[in-house]
């Protein structure tokens, strides 16, 4: 009886391995994946057939031609994707050492896909790979997650038929998308790598809580308001950069005598605050989030899926991508685990504690914002105080970057010549252009060089140059950027950064320092309340304010949400009088208060006395 090799398996006998080891697994929790047949849910519609353009495209050359160069390619087949870690430098030579930890890590991995408690300081499973095959989610998930993907793809493709249509009759001609993180991150990379004129609605997005950038979203759209659909996006529903968002879009609705529930989408989890609103006004619709989805991988769930549908996205081959990135990335050859030596390459080039910065440079206008994207992906996830064990370690990868040939214009010069505190991740896209393009032909030398010629050209030449110099970097080898390649793309960093988790041992999946930060917020909210009660007594000088204040209250604190106050007094009606203060200092008018702040600015310094007037 012949053995039969890892990699003459079929994608499928991977999924069925992957749940037969699990059901023997121990200390995995009481989510067994169970003995459920596979099921193909919509994946393989449309087959693997593009693949065939990309078979060899990244295949080596027989022979010893490319020396030691070879040993430090790696490939995945299903994707055509290729990684290129001849660039290293002196980290490169540490990759033989990282078998044993990467095989733990692996093994990890399969414990998490399997319904472990991997994010034990919320207690909850991480299951954002359960997304693109549902068939390995545990306890009945699956079809739950199938019927979501299919409401989700039906809701885009019904919308952009006009059978979904807005309050005042004709067709949905934008969509106004409200959400921040992941909820914003995911749906902007969507468009900006996917989107065509024509091919569906055009997205606006409200992905803060800043005033002056809601006016001027909502001046753009002007009539369009009311063909406008509204996404409003948060798990918690509870969301305050989402929240005020949706009531600045619900007030322009309101203004324009538009109904707003006619218009409106809600995607949040099942019974969140926004999720009662929604079924109580009767909003056009609702889509599921669950808790084992965090917000930086959610692009995968009705997150990315609704807004990606209504762009008229093949969001079926995004999934299909990522499913299949997926397959590769469990594989146990770790020569055949993209995931695994780009884990291994950051442990090695940041010495497994973010000791450098990893630049992320694509060279591809489509990929802009993929920098962006990463920097939640990664430094989200890796950035923690403690590790699994509760030690204080300050974990981390700092990402940085925007896209080539541009930065060679910009901050290059400092990775060639300056401080050598950083690593280069190159993506590398080979097929020039889409859809047939002309200017993917059009020569633009005499030698009958195109654009894209020199574009890769310059990526080239930039490693080269920063190779030469010592300067270590990485490259990842795109054959082309379709939805399949972009969902792949996704599916590579999120896998890596799960390895690299593991690695560092540390829980990738929960966000302490974000939730500090909303903490804070709200306290500084509580103590702006409590200052314009006070005014609302009398006129107070900075210290009177301070001493009606309870003890703990610091004074930079007051400052700060006095300024803010005074800068919009118009709105407000809190204003500054100049004077003395008892126990205050003042300065001249060229000056600067205690504070730091220029004594000619909108609130001075903290001498004056400060009085609420009543608006109209």
């Amino acid at each position: 009886m012949s053995e039969r090799r890892p990699e003459d398996r079929d994608p499928g006998q991977e999924d069925q391995d992957l749940r037969t080891q699990n059901l023997g697994k121990q200390g995995l929790g009481k989510h067994g994946l169970g003995d459920q047949p596979r099921e193909n849910h919509g994946l393989g519609k449309q087959g693997m057939g593009t693949l065939g353009l990309w078979e060899g495209a990244l295949d080596l050359p027989e022979g010893a031609a490319l020396g030691d160069w070879a040993k430090t390619w790696f490939s995945c087949g299903e994707t055509g994707f290729g990684l290129d870690l001849s660039k290293l430098g002196p980290a490169g030579r540490g990759l033989a050492s990282m078998e044993a930890p990467l095989r733990a890590a692996l093994e990890e991995m399969e414990a998490l896909e399997a319904g472990a408690i991997a994010n034990p300081s919320e207690g909850r499973m991480v299951g954002h790979y359960w997304l693109r095959a549902p068939e390995l989610a545990p306890e009945g998930l699956g079809e739950e997650i199938a019927a979501t993907r299919e409401a989700c793809l039906e809701f885009g493709r019904r919308v952009r038929a006009g059978e979904v249509f807005p309050a005042c009759g004709g067709r949905f001609t934008k969509v106004l998308a409200i959400g921040i993180g992941g909820s914003a991150l995911g749906p902007q990379l969507l468009q900006d790598a996917l989107g065509e004129p024509g091919a569906g609605l055009p997205t606006l997005f409200f992905d803060n809580t800043d005033p002056d950038g809601f006016g001027r979203t909502l001046r753009g759209l002007g009539e369009e308001l009311r063909s406008c659909l509204v996404l409003v996006t948060s798990k918690s529903g509870g969301t305050k950069e989402t929240r005020n968002g949706m009531l600045v879009a619900r007030a322009a609705f309101e203004a324009a005598g538009l109904p707003f529930a006619r218009q409106a989408v809600a995607i949040t989890g099942k019974g969140s605050a926004l999720d009662a609103l929604a079924e109580e006004e009767s909003w056009l619709a609702r889509f599921p989030m669950w808790d084992w989805v965090g917000g930086r991988t959610s692009v995968c769930s009705a997150v990315g899926l609704v807004p990606g549908a209504l762009m008229g996205i093949d969001m079926g081959r995004f999934l299909e991508g990522a499913a299949a990135m997926d397959r590769g990335t469990r594989k146990k050859e770790l020569r055949q685990n993209l995931a695994a030596q780009l884990a291994a390459a950051w442990y090695l080039c940041s010495e497994g504690r973010g000791a450098r910065a990893m630049v992320a440079l694509p060279y591809r206008d489509r990929l802009g914002l993929f920098g962006r994207y990463l920097q939640q992906l990664v430094m989200e996830s890796l950035g923690k105080r403690e590790d699994r064990k509760g030690r204080v370690v300050h974990q981390g990868l700092t990402v940085y970057g925007n896209k080539g040939s541009t930065d060679q214009h910009a901050y290059v010069q400092q990775l060639r010549d300056g401080l050598d505190n950083f690593f280069v991740c190159f993506l590398r896209v080979l097929e020039d252009g889409s859809g047939g393009d002309p200017a993917s032909a059009l020569p633009v030398d005499e030698d009958g060089a195109t654009s894209g010629d020199y574009l890769d050209g310059f990526l080239l030449g930039t490693r080269r140059a920063l190779s030469e110099n010592g300067r270590p970097n990485l490259t990842l080898c795109i054959p082309r950027l379709d939805a399949f390649a972009l969902g792949a793309l996704v599916a590579l960093f999120e896998r890596t950064v799960g390895i690299y988790a593991s690695l560092v041992d540390i829980n990738a999946y929960d966000q302490p320092g974000v939730e500090a930060g909303k903490k804070a917020a709200g306290e500084l909210l509580d103590l702006r309340r409590n200052i314009l009660r006070l005014l609302g007594e009398g006129a107070k000088s900075f210290e009177e304010l301070l001493g009606s204040l309870p003890p703990q209250t610091d004074a930079e604190s007051v400052w700060l949400v006095l300024q803010h106050l005074v800068a919009n007094s118009q709105r407000t009606g809190v204003t500054k009088s100049p004077g003395g203060s008892s126990g205050g200092s003042s300065t001249g008018s060229s000056g600067e208060g205690s504070s730091g702040s220029p004594a000619g600015s909108s609130a001075g310094g903290p001498a004056g006395t400060f009085s609420l007037h009543e608006q109209n």
